[in-house]
């Protein structure tokens, strides 16, 4: 491969969005190393060791830690992944190129958000965790910034609206290509799980930390918290999915088996994931039993695109092994590219999944629920969803994407291949340990180091659990000096050799197919949405405002 070194090559000259992709995406990557650097410190809490009094006065406490351990690694590092990914891909696929002034407008809102934010959460002056519960009171800037910062996902929403919408005039009658309808029903499904957390932080939160009112009434702001908090990771997890259907078969050597089913995957998505909320709150005082179980009956409902998921990607990777010459029952599996950092990532992440999927089904069960509420447990299923799916496919897309942007080549590609691997390794270790310190009681969001002993009994897992800290800090490290030194290098390949997104083929197509024809009526099954979640939440809702209990902050740190 010819690679030269050169002073200056504007690689964004025919390309202009390439450049925003990849500010969003490397803003994304700085957010998850600064997160991740407090995980081992997590990870070492729960073992029993305190390394927090090493950071002061950088670092006033445990919970300053986790707070920012949680807001950077699962709201900031996540979405400008999907601002990233789900902007590009639909406008690479359509050949066309989306509103660049308001692309650039989305990376500053989001830069100039998470700048607002940073500084009470660096100050100690919002250590009100990832969650952010009333009458927890963080600093008014912490708020603002997170609010800037969301909606600048809103004009990545119009970004993909308005490729779709100028496709579809230049293509009357056809079906919406397959990478664009995954993103553009991602982006829809987001629009109406956010308004929860935009009503709680622009008409509560935000008027309430600037003392322009009294108090807040927990229980609407857990409410509203959970109407976003639970679909939200959907919001993570589809971006992966998005690279799991459209990249992975064929970076395996197939095809994907079926376009249709995919599609419908992605719709039941978008009907389903939003009304689930008070399966969150099942200690919760103020809302019936007959509600909860309502929503318990929608959560289900979700594992039915799961479990489409999982049978499609793997047959389509069955199909990639049998291509590359695998015989037998299990031959396939063997035959696949295991050496490729781009197939190790979302690959690793979906085998990580199957285990977290399987737990949620506690977590959404009432009377298993409150065997585990409030434990590590919790956390455990946390970290096989987002931080091995999510963030593994992630991963996995940066190794082929940042060389496709910037036309540079990959740097250590034996320790994006360790990285991957001990990620995996660390993760899962991870996630069993913490599940079973969680059934065995001990709780999470806890400064356990200071009363590690009150948990002798769950001491080899609590052990285990801070070993697998210290194999994730390591695969980290491994990780982010391969996307660093890859993106910061002089090295650039010639234009004709700049690596291409490795869109994939289908087996079955959507051409004559009326599953993908029903699917793409894109504006009645967003209604249908808006439906559910109106029925699921309309009375409750009316309830809870017009019977306010508000109550003042409080800070405890």
């Amino acid at each position: 491969m010819a690679v030269r070194t050169l002073s200056h090559v504007d690689v964004y000259a025919g390309y202009p969005e390439k450049k925003v992709t990849l500010y969003m995406l490397m803003l994304g990557f700085f957010a998850l190393l600064l997160g991740t650097f407090f995980g081992p410190l997590q990870a070492l809490n729960y073992g029993g060791i305190d390394a927090y009094p090493l950071l002061k006065p950088l670092v006033q406490s445990y919970y300053q830690g986790l707070t920012l351990h949680g807001v950077l690694n699962a709201i900031i590092f996540t979405q400008l992944f999907a601002q990233a990914l789900l902007v590009y891909l639909p406008a690479r696929e359509l050949r066309m190129r989306p509103n660049m002034t308001l692309a650039w407008i989305s990376w500053w809102m989001a830069f100039i958000g998470l700048g607002i934010a940073a500084i009470p959460l660096l100050g100690n002056a919002a250590t009100v965790l990832y969650t952010f519960y009333p009458p927890l009171k963080g600093h008014w800037a912490f708020y603002v910034g997170a609010a800037i910062f969301v909606l600048s996902s809103y004009v990545s929403i119009y970004l993909v609206l308005d490729l779709w919408r100028r496709w579809k005039r230049a293509n009357p009658g056809k079906i919406t290509p397959l990478v664009t309808y995954l993103s553009l029903t991602h982006w829809l499904m987001w629009f109406l799980a956010s308004l929860g957390l935009v009503v709680e932080v622009a008409v509560f939160l935000i008027p309430w930390s600037l003392g322009l009112i009294e108090g807040v009434d927990p229980l609407l702001s857990r409410t509203l918290f959970w109407y976003t908090g639970h679909p939200i990771v959907y919001f993570w997890l589809l971006p992966a999915y998005v690279v799991a259907y459209t990249i992975l078969p064929k970076v395996a050597g197939g095809k994907l088996i079926s376009d249709p089913l995919a599609r419908l995957a992605f719709l039941l998505f978008l009907l389903f994931s939003v009304p689930v909320g008070f399966h969150h709150q099942f200690a919760d005082p103020g809302i019936s039993s007959g509600w909860k179980f309502f929503h318990t009956v929608l959560t289900l409902m979700v594992a039915v695109p799961s479990l489409m998921t999982a049978f499609t990607l793997a047959a389509s990777l069955e199909n990639a092994g049998r291509a590359r010459g695998g015989k037998g029952l299990l031959g396939w599996i063997r035959a696949l590219p295991w050496g490729n950092p781009v197939f190790l990532g979302p690959t690793l992440g979906l085998i990580s999944f199957i285990p977290g999927g399987a737990g949620g089904f506690v977590n959404a069960s009432f009377p298993l629920n409150q065997v585990i509420h409030n434990t590590t447990w919790i956390v455990g299923h946390f970290h096989l969803q987002v931080a091995t799916m999510v963030t593994m496919s992630a991963m996995g897309a940066a190794f082929f994407l940042i060389p496709h942007l910037t036309r540079k080549p990959l740097v250590g590609i034996g320790y994006a291949r360790a990285s991957q691997w001990l990620w995996f390794i660390g993760m899962n270790l991870m996630g069993f340990a913490l599940h079973w310190m969680g059934y065995l009681g001990v709780p999470r969001r806890a400064h356990i180091s200071e009363v590690a002993s009150q948990y002798q009994g769950a001491a080899p897992f609590m052990a285990l659990n801070a070993i697998s800290g210290v194999i994730l800090f390591v695969a980290a490290g491994f990780f982010f000096y391969v996307i660093f030194a890859t993106a910061l290098q002089n090295r650039r390949l010639p234009e004709a050799q700049t690596p291409e997104i490795p869109f994939t083929e289908v087996v079955s197509g959507p051409e004559g197919n009326r599953v993908a024809q029903l699917t793409d009526r894109v504006g009645f099954w967003f209604a249908v949405a808006v439906i559910l979640i109106v029925v699921a939440y309309g009375l409750p809702l009316i309830q809870m405002f017009t019977s306010l209990n508000p109550v003042p902050g409080m800070r405890l740190w």
